[in-house]
């Protein structure tokens, strides 16, 4: 009895736990792709690599597992490289997987021939090439490296001729054998004197302004730093990718009054987040320049990063679990009955005027739609604990940041680290994979939408229901009004019936002018995508949006 190479692989990436693969067919990995959907993994076939890529990237953090993608060499592997840095970048687990030229072609110009290995290499946490007597070790390094320490990404080169070796089973290639183990990652505690230090100059100066920054490395971490939270009455910031891990329901959240409590922050506890332009680097003048930032992080190279206050010294290192519960304990050790004071009242009252200023603008109308108006009408009607929600834009997505509170973590899924365009279906579609039974809601803006919406009918096809909702401004940021031949960069063509698109692609298509017509279709997607695993296209008609100069909160430092 004899067994092929590629049959050996996918039994062995399926008794792995590989569950789900997205990506795009060709010579030589077609027979790959058949022999995976034979042994019970989900195949979903996108229509470009580049979407594919995002999609494994999101599956990989939405699973706490490796994500995995399957694409043809060369062209094929750059078009992914967005996803594989889009991985690398957000410390996700992401395993790649392409075909590439048979040995004896090497350096003949084959068939869509790269050194991928080499390419890739001086990257990636592994490389490696599968060759009839490596399978096992390659396999079970490359999904190793994805989820030990950092995650991050793997690739296994797919050479043509491996495809069509039939390798006998003998001794110990056996499929029946006991696999090479793949470790649980292990946590690292914290530094016991470490802790011990923070815990004395948080007791120190008890009386200055203490917060508490949450970033997306927290996420698998949500009990502990909700008992962090609660238990001491500390506030607390979460970034965007990051809600949830606390409540946005929490009296305690200052994230409506973000300017101003990082203005005024004395002691900064962060958590698994970066000191990088999201956190306006730790710098003045959005932080004040006096603030000691105190980094919790399971990866080291972050401790110190950006960070020249007094406080880098004292950064911890470990599991950000192990080492909130290690700071909880050392309190109570060193003060039984310390409880921070909470939210100052300055910070009350500002969170007080932003929510009521936000929901006057959410009532407050022209003669077109606007994003505040569209995004008030649509938060009551999505159902928070069931809802996934990816947002993609410039506008859409700032806006929306604001506009969508969530009570659990992995609910908000955007543009990230890298501030990626072209992430949001890719998103959609891993989300939905990984959890059916949850509605999932992609809000993108016009110029997003452009980047792959033709994963429209991956996502008809694989019944992954999704509601999509474009808002079209037509334009990049704001859209014009003059519509003359002189546009600029930024300019798209005025109300694109995206619907129809939509339509076209196999999904339902609702054009949208009003805030009832809004209420009715988005209701009808969701209904739609529930009982019939529909996807819809809601193309929402929103004013251009004030001409002005286009700038960033985070460029906006002084001068040399």
């Amino acid at each position: 009895m004899t067994t092929t190479t590629v049959q050996y692989f996918a039994e062995l990436l399926q008794r792995y736990g590989i569950d789900t693969v997205f990506g795009i067919v060709g010579i030589p990995i077609v027979q790959l792709a058949d022999t995976m959907v034979s042994k019970g993994i989900k195949f979903i076939p996108c229509r470009n690599e580049q979407a594919a890529s995002y999609a494994a990237s999101a599956y990989g953090y939405v699973n706490d597992k490796p994500g995995v993608l399957l694409i043809v060499g060369g062209p094929g592997l750059i078009h992914s490289l967005a996803g594989i840095y889009n991985s690398m970048s957000n410390r996700w687990p992401l395993l790649v997987i392409a075909g590439s030229s048979s040995h004896g072609d090497t350096h003949k110009g084959g068939f869509q021939e790269l050194d991928q290995v080499s390419l890739l290499s001086p990257f990636l946490k592994f490389t490696g090439k599968l060759a009839p007597d490596n399978i096992r070790m390659i396999t079970q390094k490359a999904l190793n490296h994805c989820i030990q320490g950092t995650a991050g990404v793997a690739y296994i080169d797919v050479p043509a001729d491996f495809i069509e070796y039939e390798k006998p089973l003998e001794g110990n290639c056996h499929i029946g054998d006991e696999l090479p183990v793949i470790l649980t990652p292990n946590k690292c505690g914290p530094d016991p004197s470490r802790i011990k230090e923070v815990v004395q100059l948080i007791l120190k100066n008890k009386e200055n302004n203490i917060l508490v920054v949450i970033g997306k490395g927290a996420v698998k971490n949500s009990h502990e730093v909700r008992r962090l939270i609660n238990k001491f009455n500390i506030p607390f910031l979460p970034t965007p990718m990051a809600k949830g891990i606390v409540p946005d329901s929490s009296p305690l959240n200052v994230s409506s009054a973000r300017s101003q409590a990082l203005k005024t922050a004395d002691i900064v506890l962060v958590l698994g987040a970066r000191l990088n332009w999201i956190l306006h680097f730790g710098a003045s003048p959005k932080w004040n320049s006096e603030s000691i930032f105190i980094q919790f992080d399971s990866n080291p190279e972050t401790l110190g990063d950006n960070n020249i206050s007094p406080g880098a010294d004292l950064s911890v290192w470990g599991d950000i679990g192990l080492s909130v519960t290690a700071l909880m304990e050392e309190v109570v050790r060193q003060d039984p009955c310390w409880k921070y004071s909470g939210i100052s009242q300055a910070i009350q009252e500002k969170i007080q005027f932003n929510q009521t200023r936000l929901l006057k603008k959410e009532r407050t109308g022209g003669t077109q739609l606007n994003y505040h108006q569209v995004y008030g009408t649509l938060r009551p009607l999505i159902d928070d604990y069931r809802t996934f929600l990816v947002t993609e834009g410039a506008n859409t997505m700032d806006i929306a940041r604001v506009s969508f509170p969530t009570n659990a973590p992995k609910r908000r899924l955007d543009a990230g680290t890298n501030a990626t365009m072209g992430v949001g279906l890719g998103y959609a579609l891993a989300c939905k994979a990984s959890h059916p039974e949850l509605d999932v809601v992609l809000i993108q803006g016009d110029s997003a939408f452009g980047f792959s919406a033709m994963e429209i009918e991956t996502a008809v096809r694989c019944q992954l229901a999704l509601v999509i909702v474009v808002m079209n401004n037509s334009g990049i940021y704001h859209g014009e009004k003059d519509t003359g031949s002189d546009l600029p960069p930024t300019a798209l063509s005025k109300n694109c019936r995206y619907d129809l698109v939509g339509k076209g692609l196999g999904a339902n298509g609702f054009f949208v002018n009003t805030l009832s017509e809004l209420g009715r279709s988005f209701q009808k997607a969701v209904q739609l995508s529930r009982t019939k695993m529909e996807t819809s296209v809601i193309n929402v008609i929103i004013e251009p949006g004030e001409q002005k100069q286009i700038s960033f909160a985070w460029q906006n430092k002084p001068r040399l």
